[in-house]
Formats: C-alpha cells, structure tokens, sequence
C-alpha cells in the first residue's frame, strides 16, 4: 500500500512512518520541514504546506489512502494561525483525497475536542462523550472543527475514520518530556490541585499502532467509518503519579509542591493577557485551558476501539517508561 502521512517529521510522525515502513508499506511524508530520520527510514519526502491546495493535491496522488496527523498545537497563539494549519489544512486534505480518489482518510484528532471546564470523564467514549464547548484555546476549538468535517466527509467514495490519543509520550519526545525536566530542575513546575484525579495517556508506539489498525479495518461501510476513538494505554493513573514517574524516567527528583486549582487559574488567566502586552516570546508558564486539563479527571474506554478495529495496546505503561529511562540515560 502506498500512503501518504502529514506531518511525518514530527514526533508521532515518525513512529507512523517507522511502522508503516516496517511492514512495508510505500510511504511518503508531507511536512514543511526535511527529516534525516525519514530518509533513514525509506520515506519520500514531500516538503510543502497544508494551506496550499495545489500542493496537497499532488502530494496524494498515486497514494491509496492518506493518514493526516500534521496539525498546530500548543496552548498558546493566535486563533487564526491555528485555524490556518488545522482547520484550512483538514479542509485541503479532504479536497484532495476527493480529487484523487482516496478511499481511506485516518485523522489524528485529539480528547480536547471534548473538553469542557471542570468536566470530569472516566471511561467514557466518543459515542456517549459530547464535544466540548465554550473552549479556552484555539487548539482545541480548531481541532473539533477539523474533526467534525473529517468525519461528516465520510461516504460512499471516502472512508473517514477520527482517532484521539491522550498525551502521547515515549522514546524521541522532543516537547513534552524536556520540558517537564527543564522546568522541574527550574523548580518552576507544580501540580494543580490535588493531583489525584485520573488520567489517561497513550506510549507513541501504541497511538501509532491504533492509526494503522484503523487503517486496515476502514473502508467504505465498515464499522469504523464515520466514528471518532478514544486512544490510550488504557491504564489510567492520577496525574501526579503520571507526572513524576515520567520525570522519574528522565532521572529527576519527582516534584510534591502543589497550587491550587483557583491559583492555577488566575496565573493562567493573568499571564494570557501580560503576555501580548508585554510581547513575550514563547507560551506563558500557564493558561486557563491548561491548569483545566491538569486538575481535570480525564480517562476513556478503549472497547470502541477493540471492537471496531482490534486496537489493543503493546506497550504497557511500564515497558514504555523502561524504554524512556534507556534512551534518556543513553543521550547524557
């Protein structure tokens, strides 16, 4: 099968193509950026932007079906940089795989399109979790638009299938991961609240496994087309315990300084108005939005998802933070 993934170079990117690659699968990436490591891996490399039609109109011919998992995201920036990258760029990728006759389009969506303030969702899934609203970040607002037209796009000449990996992390995290050490040997990170509500997250290799047993179960008709998925490990763990056994993994002293939810907050709320007045470089140390999903129980089903397309995930928590502790070591 020859593919076509936006966003190859980036973190979940690359673990896509690796996989795609390792069965061997033809693959080829369109990113703005040239990646090493996807020449190393056999992927043709496409450099573009998802904002200009006529590019993504050739960057999906002769493929036979398209993941988009290239999006903008973060918790900080204009509304229209993000609507540009995810909801414009979603719009293209559809018109093109419509263009050329692609018979298969998996999204990468993300939870946030379901946020809702001080919502809690324990083993919920997408058929009885509603979209969120009244959103505090561009990036979740932006990203259910994209998931709402990706899914309203499916029918009897394109399959459209929306997964949701919860906090991704794992070996070659280039954002999470070193900025939780960078700020906790700063002594500038805290938890939010209590810490003990649950949360789900989701080792790369497991949200890049869900993307391909999605793949080869879409088609035009069959269970999955249409529907969104909840994607994780499926091992729930209160969030302060997920914080410091991801930072343990790095070798860094696990942090017990706590905020409260309402401090959180209002620093959040305090810092996205200082910043543009102040014209700050880079995202605040927080935002309203954030310190929502940080004190947030946030945890899914994944029986969707094992019953629609036979995801189950490989990699345990565990296994995934042994893998992390051995590749952290090996780079210092």
């Amino acid at each position: 099968m020859k593919l076509l993934v936006t966003g190859g170079g980036g973190f979940l990117g690359q673990a896509l193509c690796k996989a795609l690659r390792a069965r061997g699968d033809e693959v080829q990436s369109f990113s703005r950026g040239h990646y090493p490591a996807l020449d190393a891996l056999g992927v043709k490399q496409i450099q573009g932007d998802l904002q200009a039609l006529d590019a993504v109109r050739a960057a999906v011919q002769g493929c036979d079906a398209v993941i988009h998992n290239a999006a903008k995201a973060g918790a900080w920036g204009s509304y229209e940089s993000y609507y540009q990258a995810n909801v414009v760029g979603t719009h293209n990728v559809i018109d093109a795989c419509k263009h050329a006759g692609i018979r298969k389009l998996v999204y990468t969506s993300t939870p946030s399109v379901t946020h809702r303030a001080n919502h809690p969702v324990a083993g919920g899934t997408a058929e009885d979790v509603p979209y969120g609203v009244h959103f505090k970040a561009p990036y979740a607002t932006t990203k259910q638009i994209a998931e709402v037209e990706v899914l309203a796009a499916n029918g009897p000449d394109l399959a459209t299938v929306a997964l949701r990996p919860r906090l991704i992390w794992g070996v070659g995290d280039t954002q999470i991961l070193p900025r939780l050490v960078d700020r906790a040997r700063a002594g500038k990170l805290a938890i939010v609240g209590d810490g003990e509500n649950l949360v789900d997250s989701t080792y790369v290799d497991n949200a890049a496994q869900a993307h391909l047993n999605a793949l080869d179960h879409l088609d035009v008709g069959s269970a999955c087309a249409g529907k969104a998925y909840f994607i994780s490990n499926g091992e729930p763990r209160p969030m302060h315990t997920l914080l410091n056994d991801l930072l343990g993994a790095a070798g860094v002293a696990p942090v017990t300084r706590h905020i409260p939810f309402s401090v959180a907050y209002a620093i959040g709320a305090v810092s996205e108005w200082l910043w543009p007045v102040l014209r700050r470089p880079g995202e605040p140390p927080m935002t309203r939005f954030l310190a929502e999903q940080l004190s947030t129980t946030h945890w899914y089903s994944m029986a969707p998802a094992t019953r629609d397309f036979g995801y189950r995930p490989q990699v345990s928590t565990e296994e995934g933070l042994a893998r992390v502790r051995i590749a952290w070591n090996a780079t210092r």
